[in-house]
């Protein structure tokens, strides 16, 4: 057996056992070799599905003597839960190497976990160079060892000394830029070169929970904020947020007014004559958007035309944790003016 191809050896007797005997749901298919993140999880999708023959081809070498001996080594486990780290990429001529941190979770049939962490090391030839047959992102080699901890925990921040020191705050955002190409990447126009304007901010909140005394320690949540696209007059914004509780990087969504609008002579020119709120719905996206650390409030001015004369504008106020709607003000009429109405308004203290 290749020594690093799948684990090391002496851990894989262990790992290998990656699926139950009798059956379970099965998670959704995963086949995507866009990017090693998305490689290593197809590789464990894989896995958890006893698609055994699709775990095998991500490899560029084969990770065990034969097929048999591979598949037979899966015969134990009931699951295998992944977590995956920053890639470094190592450029070379027409080939990119990605080393790429990953610590799993292997639950056993007879109710034993064991944890492992390492890096994998994946093969990128150049797509534009390459003929027929394509090769597409491979895995070249990797090597997990046993470790003790939860699986944040033990992933390592990098793969070996030669990669350049990254700080906690550059891993932090390029998890979340990860994370939102991951849940956006249909949506929002991502680029792997972004304008000054167009890059994620990242905030850091610290609070004292309201349960706490002088000498709780504050706690604190990661706030990303990510250009999505633009149109003529307004741009979209998409937030994901980071607790120290969980540990994940998750969308935050924004409970909206849904508003029925009444104009005098049913004119969209003419004067509103009532504006009522009829229910409340939630957007992951915010149009003209930004954070206020001072205010600790993140605000949306949304034009429904160039002139700007009809609009609808909120303030999601930060409150133990949460982004809570404290203001919400329209003008709906297309009038050439502007004289806004409030519909919602609360206290925005602290």
């Amino acid at each position: 057996m290749r020594p690093i191809q799948l684990l090391a050896a002496a851990s894989l007797a262990v790992f290998a056992q990656a699926i139950p005997a009798v059956a379970q749901s099965q998670p959704p298919y995963l086949d995507d070799r866009s990017r090693p993140q998305q490689l290593i999880r197809s590789l464990y999708n894989a896995i958890n599905r006893h698609e055994y023959g699709r775990a095998y081809s991500y490899f560029a070498d084969p990770p065990a003597p034969s097929f048999d001996d591979y598949e037979k080594g899966f015969a134990g486990t009931q699951s295998v839960e992944v977590l995956t780290g920053v890639p470094f990429a190592d450029a070379g001529a027409g080939t990119v190497r990605y080393h790429l941190p990953v610590a799993i979770l292997a639950q056993n049939t007879n109710g034993e976990a064991h944890v492992f962490a390492g890096c994998y090391v994946l093969r990128l030839s150049s797509p534009t160079a390459q003929t027929t047959p394509y090769t597409p992102m491979v895995i070249e080699s990797g090597r997990l060892r046993p470790a003790n901890g939860d699986l944040a925990a033990v992933l390592p921040t990098r793969c070996s000394d030669d990669e350049p020191e990254r700080t906690e705050d550059e891993l932090l955002l390029q998890q979340a830029r990860e994370a939102f190409r991951a849940i956006y990447g249909g949506e929002c126009q991502i680029s792997d070169t972004e304008e000054e304007d167009d890059a994620p901010r990242h905030y850091r909140i610290s609070w004292r929970p309201s349960w706490g005394s002088e000498d709780t320690p504050d706690e604190e949540l990661d706030l990303f904020r990510f250009f999505c696209y633009r149109g003529a007059y307004n741009e979209v914004h998409a937030y994901l947020v980071r607790s120290d509780l969980t540990g994940s990087i998750v969308p935050l969504a924004f409970a909206t007014p849904e508003l029925e609008i009444t104009y005098e002579d049913d004119d969209s020119e003419k004067p509103a004559t009532d504006i009522r709120i009829v229910g409340y719905q939630a957007e992951n996206m915010l149009v003209n958007s930004d954070y206020d650390p001072d205010s600790m409030t993140i605000t949306s001015h949304s034009k429904w035309r160039g002139l700007g004369d009809a609009f609808s504008s909120g303030t999601w106020l930060f409150r133990q944790g949460k982004f809570t709607l404290v203001k919400y003000e329209v003008d709906p009429s297309y009038d050439g003016e502007i004289n806004p109405v409030t519909v919602l308004d609360y206290d925005t203290a602290p």
